[in-house]
């Protein structure tokens, strides 16, 4: 590889990581703010980490905020009733501001088939578990 290209490839991992300590200070403030969607963007966080940097990706899953809000997620694709919740909630209001500041049949229509395949992918794909406890199958 070129000079030119290492450079550029540095410069990526840089914003990969920089991207990732901001989704995952968003993240941690969403544990506090009922408003953000605190498992979002701590996955948002964690493929930032593993994009940027396996060093950075290894002490992400490491920390205790991982463990809390992602790992049961990643290991078991399971999330508790109140992570889906929301979720959904904070997906479905953005989806409505365009809904409602649009005309356009299309869109409208589009926005009520993406919100569709959410509730029916967080339904049957994604398992439901109390939390502290191990998924049930």
């Amino acid at each position: 590889m070129t000079k030119e290209w290492n450079t550029i490839i540095n410069l990526a991992k840089i914003v990969y990581v920089s991207l990732g300590f901001l989704f995952m200070g968003l993240g941690i403030v969403g544990i506090v703010v009922p408003l953000l969607p605190t498992t979002p963007l701590l996955l948002l966080a964690s493929f930032f980490f593993a994009k940027g940097s396996k060093r950075f990706e290894i002490w992400f899953k490491g920390t205790g905020v991982y463990k809390k809000y992602l790992e049961s997620f990643v290991r078991d694709r399971a999330m508790t009733r109140r992570q889906k919740i929301t979720i959904s909630l904070i997906s479905d209001t953005m989806m409505a501001i365009p809904f409602i500041m649009n005309d356009n049949l299309m869109l409208r229509l589009t926005l009520l088939l993406i919100v569709a395949y959410k509730y029916y992918y967080f339904i049957t794909k994604i398992r439901t578990i109390t939390p502290n406890l191990k998924p049930q199958p």
